[in-house]
């Protein structure tokens, strides 16, 4: 069973099946508080490229480190945002493709920040192949609603137990 910050989900399925991909990837919904929004929370998205609909800061975690650790850097490599603390909420396993088969082993993280900014382009850094790309980063209203990539949104409704 994982831990409430998703450090021991990553042994629980590795090599569950010889013939299949697994790749971990840590997955973070961001929030902010607006009191001029109907509902008075906001999640931030960006539409990316080689993926059609809505993205949230996500990517693969390298080998040995930890959900947690991995979707704080994921969160500063693709946003350009610095979040000091992140809840976890879930991990599933998420088929990205049948054949050859390849699953993604995705675990949901939530922060909430106080970012003033409606909207930026924020510039790729560290390492892949997503390096030196531009991510256009927005808020979008919660619930959200739109097509997000790659069922990205799969845990949206989480994000009203979380605090």
């Amino acid at each position: 069973m994982a831990a409430k910050d998703g450090t021991n989900v990553c042994e629980v399925v590795t090599n569950v099946e010889d013939d299949v991909t697994y790749v971990q990837k840590a997955c973070a919904y961001i929030t902010r508080n607006d009191p001029e929004s109907a509902t008075g929370r906001e999640l931030l998205v960006f539409e990316g490229p080689g993926h059609e609909g809505l993205q949230i800061p996500k990517g693969t975690i390298e080998s040995g480190e930890q959900p947690h650790t991995a979707v704080l850097r994921e969160i500063t490599e693709e946003s350009g945002l610095a979040v000091g603390e992140t809840q976890y909420l879930t991990t599933d396993v998420w088929t990205r493709r049948h054949s050859p088969p390849k699953r993604y082993v995705r675990h949901f993280f939530h922060a909430n920040v106080d970012e003033s900014r409606d909207h930026w382009t924020h510039t790729v850094t560290g390492e892949g192949e997503e390096v030196g790309m531009d991510f256009e980063y927005s808020w979008v209203e919660l619930p959200a609603s739109g097509d997000f990539a790659l069922a990205l949104d799969d845990y949206v409704h989480l994000l009203g137990q979380s605090s």
